[in-house]
Parts: structure tokens; sequence; C-alpha cells
């Protein structure tokens, strides 16, 4: 038997297929996913978000830093039009001469505020036509605003909402009073309901 005939082919059919192997199910595991370095630590907890428009401001809410039963809600107030702002939190519930409403996020149900509403936004004050005293503002533009929250058992829970958005210039949209948002809360913490 000639060695040079019998010797490659029978080495060269394994090593190929081996290759081959190894080349798919490499393939495969960058599809699935590999797992992630520390994939042995416990995972963050998630951070849900939901968002809904309502006269003129889309508000973006989401939970956060959800850790034994606490966490942080987080509202997004984004005026829809340029040069438009909003009210301060500290605003009485029903304005300064009837001017104006307060930004506000409250709990009920499930959920309970562990402080107050607070923003990440200066507060100005603006004079209006047919008002003796000055009208605190956040400036034009996007308001993020934190409150934080506990849950003390598992159920269902309402986020409602307030605010209204003006312009100096373009005058102000309909006032917006307790638009709710509903969650539930389980062992996983909370979850938005799905949208209609």
């Amino acid at each position: 038997m000639n060695p040079s005939t019998h010797t490659r082919p029978s080495r060269t059919a394994p090593v190929t297929a081996a290759l081959l192997s190894f080349v798919s199910l490499a393939a495969l595991a960058a599809c699935g996913g590999q797992p992630a370095e520390g994939a042995g630590d416990s995972p963050p907890p998630a951070t849900r978000t939901t968002r809904f428009t309502e006269n003129g401001v889309t508000v973006t809410l989401s939970v956060s830093d959800w850790h034994a039963s606490q966490g942080t809600l987080t509202a997004v107030f984004t005026p829809e039009v340029k040069g438009f702002h909003l009210y301060s939190a500290d605003l009485p519930p029903n304005g300064i001469e009837g001017v104006g409403r307060p930004t506000a996020m409250a709990v009920t149900g499930a959920l309970k505020a562990q402080g107050r509403l607070t923003a990440a936004a200066d507060v100005r004050s603006i004079s209006v036509p047919g008002v003796d005293a000055p009208v605190p503002v956040y400036p034009d533009g996007p308001v993020t605003t934190t409150l934080p929250v506990r849950a003390d058992a598992g159920g269902d829970a309402t986020v409602l909402f307030g605010y209204a958005s003006c312009s100096t210039r373009d005058g102000c949209t309909i006032p917006v009073s307790d638009h709710p948002v509903h969650l539930r809360i389980t062992g996983d913490g909370p979850a938005f309901d799905a949208a209609p």
C-alpha cells in the first residue's frame, strides 16, 4: 500500500469536519448571545417606562433603583412646542391669582410617597399681565422630576399627574389634573399596564 495516498485523505476529512463543527457552534453561540462578564452576578433591577401625551405635553414615566420594595419614580414633562414652560411644583394648587397649575405627581394604592417631588430645574419668576405677584416657572423645555416611593404590599397602584404649559407669546394650554397611570406591584417590582 502506498502511504502517500492513504495517510493524507484519512487525516483531512476528520480535521475538516471538526473545523466545520467548531465554526457552526461558534456561530450558534454568537446568535444566541454569550453570557456577559459577571453573568454569575444577579442582574440589576429592571427599569420600566411608559408615556402619555395630553394638552401639549408628553410625560415619560419610569421606575428605577427598585430594591427591597423601594425605588424612584422619574417623570420627564416635555412641552410639544418650543418656547413653552411648566409651572413650579411649589405653585399653590389653584395657581397664583388663578394663573398656572403646579407640576405634580402623586401616588395612590399599593405605592406610597417617601418624600417630596423634586425637579432637576431651577425655578425663575415671570410677570403675568393682570397678576400682581410673580409666578414661579421652570425654564422653557423639558423638566425632569423625581419622587421616592415604597410598596407596602403587592397590588394595584396609580400615579396621578397634574401640570399646565404656557408660553409668554402663545398663551397657555388647558391644565391637566389627576391624569392616571396604572401600575401593578408584584414580587418582581412595579410594571405598567399594557398600552390599549
